[in-house]
């Protein structure tokens, strides 16, 4: 396809700078907007939309210029709950055709449409959110009386142990998830003005529900808080607390499978009378919870014997988790206690193995049900592929964002594929992800996703799943910093994982050495201060700009290691730069595209001395080796 200066130009999407209402009613006519740099050539815009299946044309004309930019506009009735359009732009020679992922002169597949839904409970507040992902267990302790004892009880044949705070993490085969530092409830509280002086408004927390492991994805009883970690009246003071300043809860929770010692389940008897459970008992009223075979044979979460998956053709069993007025998922949102929403563990695996698939009703029934309880709350599923299939405005609101953020971003930054390391042959494979191949990954997945569910993604790097990318020997520090800007300038918002912004010690080798004690001495540590007062800047450029909280995304270049991509809003815009070459490089940034008059930039929002050149109405700016830049207009 030619290049034409007019095309590359070309821009507009779901947010409010082109839909007059992002968030329509069904019924209601919204206006939709178009803008391009003005150009002969172009003769006519077309709003090409499905509507109950049928194709709708719907002209757009001029209706305003600023800045060399025309606006077209048309308004269209949304009468369509999912509401798919496209544009065609059209010349005396020929039609070409805009979609989400890009511009073609064919007529185009249209799973990338943009989408409009309507009548979506949207959780708006999470645009306007940076949360701080907490393992209860290694973030703080504020009350020692609380603690696990050394052996207290034993689990799976293992006896727990309280080890001292700063205690390295023991890997699974030494400390068998039972290697308690005992950080509480209380602990978090203790520390909110630590997380408001980095700047975080919401707080995510790994499960915290009666368990006897460390991580807690293998609950014994749903309804109740680990008394270790404060109990039930814990979570209900630092719900008040967080409220209190203005901060969100998001709570974890694993409702694919419980733990074989669950009340529910009972195997081993080890914490409930023998005749209590599923297990010993066939008459049991939770017998029907889980897939029971011959000779008591059941199924399990891949296969492991102490995780049995629950049964969701079982209607009780759904009552209980999620229909029912008084069901785990619906107590917790509900007072006294308040949690603002759910990430739910394993969800791609969730209601569905060999015996029985009702994965897709299961997801739809619980955001009915949760959302007639609390409308706007924020519903996070575990995905680390594609699930583009399940982020359509009927299930969840938002995935962790492992496909479109956390994995090519830490590709990017010199790490392995979070995939790929996990095979041995895939591993030994020697590949760098250049920039382009960067900028396809991530606009591929946004290309798929209606407007309103982009701006709402949970865009991670870290996790208590993988090993922190600063830890990895491989990750220069600037490919650090680069994958951080990036992660905290893409639609969505931000999570950062406890430590990360103090380099918490840690290493490679397994997922256990990323679940190390929070280091409360950190101000010892010139590089930990250097790195959090990065964050806390990255944090209060994130909340304050509103072109990074819900602005427009668009790349504007990738080649090599280096890419360049924009936020922008009809009032202001933001641009990221990010090179990992050795070499300088001069990156082109056309301002005109955005309505920008070309004038030299001399430093960054970070301080750091730019070095720009006005050229041919855009701005060339020149980046010195492993540097990147955030720069406002």
């Amino acid at each position: 396809m030619e290049k034409k200066e007019w095309l590359e130009s070309v821009y507009s999407d779901s947010t409010t700078t082109f839909v007059s209402n992002p968030y329509p009613k069904k019924g209601e006519t919204v206006t939709f907007s178009l803008r391009v740099l003005k150009d002969n050539e172009l003769t006519h815009v077309f709003l090409r939309a499905r509507e109950y299946g049928v194709e709708g044309l719907h002209e757009m004309c001029a209706t305003s210029e600023e800045h060399g930019l025309v606006y077209y506009t048309a308004d269209v009735q949304i009468r369509d709950p999912y509401f798919k359009y496209q544009f065609y732009l059209v010349t005396a020679t020929g039609i070409y055709y805009y979609t989400q992922f890009r511009i073609t002169d064919y007529i185009p597949a249209e799973d990338a449409d943009f989408v409009l839904l309507a009548d979506y409970e949207a959780p708006r507040w999470v645009k306007d959110t940076v949360f701080y992902q907490i393992f209860p267990d290694r973030f703080c302790n504020g009350r020692p009386e609380l603690n696990v004892k050394l052996g207290e009880y034993s689990y799976q044949g293992y006896a727990s142990t309280a080890e001292g705070w700063n205690t390295p993490a023991m890997e699974y085969e030494q400390g068998h998830n039972l290697d308690f530092r005992n950080g509480d409830l209380y602990g978090i509280i203790d520390k909110l003005d630590y997380l408001q002086d980095l700047g975080v408004n919401g707080i995510y927390l790994n499960p915290i529900f009666l368990s006897p492991s460390i991580h807690k994805y293998d609950a014994l009883d749903y309804f109740h808080i680990d008394p270790h970690l404060g109990g039930d009246e814990a979570l209900i003071a630092l719900i008040a607390e967080m409220h209190k300043r203005g901060m969100k809860l998001l709570l974890d929770i694993s409702i694919n499978h419980t733990s074989s010692a669950a009340k529910w389940f009972n195997k081993d008897s080890e914490f409930f009378p023998k005749e209590e459970g599923a297990y010993n008992n066939p008459s049991s009223p939770y017998r029907s919870f889980y897939f029971f075979g011959d000779g008591n044979s059941y199924a399990s979460w891949f296969g492991v014997p102490t995780m049995p998956q629950l049964n969701y053709t079982s209607s009780r069993l759904r009552d209980i988790i999620y229909r029912g007025k008084d069901s785990v998922l619906k107590k917790w949102l509900l007072p006294p206690y308040g949690i603002d929403g759910w990430r739910f563990d394993v969800a791609d695996c969730m209601a569905r193995n060999e015996q029985a698939d009702v994965h897709e009703e299961v997801l739809r029934e619980i955001r009915t049900e949760l959302k007639a309880v609390k409308k706007d709350a924020y519903l996070v599923a575990e995905e680390w592929a594609d699930c583009s299939v399940d982020l359509q405005g009927d299930r969840w609101d938002a995935t962790m964002n492992y496909f479109g953020c956390a994995r090519p971003l830490r590709e990017f930054a010199g790490a392995k594929d979070l995939y790929n390391e996990r095979n041995q042959i895939l591993r030994a494979v020697d590949s760098r992800l250049s920039a382009a191949q960067l900028a396809r990954r991530i606009c591929q997945f946004y290309a798929r996703l209606p407007g309103a569910i982009q701006q709402q993604q949970f865009n991670l790097l870290d996790s208590h799943d993988v090993v922190r990318l600063h830890n990895i020997p491989s990750v220069r520090k600037e490919a650090l910093r680069a994958a951080l800007i990036m992660q905290f300038t893409l639609p969505g918002c931000p999570s950062i994982y406890y430590g990360d912004e103090i380099l918490l010690a840690g290493s490679e080798r397994s997922i256990d050495a990323c679940r190390y004690p929070f280091n409360w001495q950190w101000e010892q540590n010139a590089d930990a201060v250097a790195m959090r007062n990065f964050y806390r800047k990255l944090i209060a450029l994130r909340l304050s700009e509103q072109a990074l909280r819900e602005g427009s995304f668009s790349v504007l270049g990738a080649e090599g290691l280096v890419i360049a991509f924009a936020r922008f809003t009809r009032k202001e815009a933001c641009f990221v730069i990010c090179s990992l070459e050795d070499e300088p490089q001069t990156v082109c940034l056309p301002l005109a595209h955005y309505g920008i008059l070309p004038a030299p930039v001399t430093a960054d929002c970070f301080g750091s001395k730019v070095e720009s050149v006005v050229k041919d109405g855009a701005l060339d700016v020149i980046v010195p080796p492993q540097t990147s830049y955030l720069l406002k207009f």
